[in-house]
């Protein structure tokens, strides 16, 4: 583990809203929706963090803001990772899209809109890809009702 490089990612993403904390070894930032973009911009170019892992989220029901936008970015000439995490309303669940940074984030975001139904500013192809057409709902979010019919639909040929 290169600690040397997170703290210096530690100190250059700290302020203007983000908070920064080193915890087992991993980096994790809080940081206001706005800066996301910036933010890994910064990390892909500044500090060579070239692979995105992953995109998911956690949904807080009884919290203003329901859910935490969290991504993972892993740097292969470093061997080392950093979680970013953002919060985002029910009523307005958007963040910008990291496809202009990352092609596969245009996947990994179509997931997420799938289960939790975040929306993803600039990513222009946000149609179901695990669920089927028609599909209603978003199934990992707490209220979702977990004994729910769904409509039938044609099999496409």
């Amino acid at each position: 583990m290169n600690t040397e490089l997170l703290e210096r990612v530690r100190e250059r993403l700290a302020g203007e809203g983000r908070e920064a904390a080193l915890a087992h070894g991993l980096l994790a930032v809080q940081l206001p929706r706005d800066a996301l973009l910036d933010t890994v911009r910064v990390l892909k170019e500044s500090f060579g963090f070239d692979l995105f892992l992953d995109v998911t989220a956690v949904d807080w029901p009884e919290r203003e803001a329901r859910f935490d936008v969290v991504f993972h970015f892993y740097s292969t000439r470093d061997h080392v990772r950093v979680r970013l995490k953002t919060a985002v309303t029910e009523v307005d669940p958007e963040v910008d899209s990291l496809v202009p940074l990352y092609g596969s984030a245009a996947f990994m975001e179509r997931e997420c809109h799938d289960m939790y139904g975040i929306r993803f500013r600039g990513n222009a192809d946000l149609r179901p890809i695990l669920l089927y057409e028609g599909f209603e709902g978003h199934p990992l979010r707490k209220d979702y009702p977990k004994d729910r019919e769904q409509p039938l639909v044609r099999y496409r040929e």
